[in-house]
């Protein structure tokens, strides 16, 4: 499974962790995830179905400290409510989007 890079945005370093909405949401084909990594820890960003099931994996690896983004490619997935979640060994954050055909 090939697993897009993250790129740092700026050089902030964020107080604490957080998973912004996906944009644009809904969305047809891509779409983008932005979040926040308050120190240096193990990350990973999953991409869920409407039953929690694992659709794909993002990122898993260790980011620092930092205000990160990665693009999701939806493919050949079809039209429907997913989920997208931040989880870290401190939290976990989930948030619903919508992909459009």
């Amino acid at each position: 499974m090939e697993i897009p890079k993250s790129s740092e945005m700026n050089g902030l370093i964020p107080l604490e962790f957080h998973l912004s909405q996906n944009y644009p949401n809904p969305f047809r084909e891509k779409t983008i995830i932005k979040y926040c990594v308050a120190f240096k820890t193990k990350v990973t960003i999953t991409i869920l179905n409407f039953k929690n099931k694992l659709i794909k994996t993002l990122v898993q690896e260790e980011k620092e400290a930092g205000t990160y983004e990665v693009e999701f490619d939806a493919g050949n997935l079809p039209e429907g409510i997913y989920f997208f979640q931040l989880e870290t060994e401190e939290c976990i954050y989930k948030k619903e989007m919508n992909l459009k055909r």
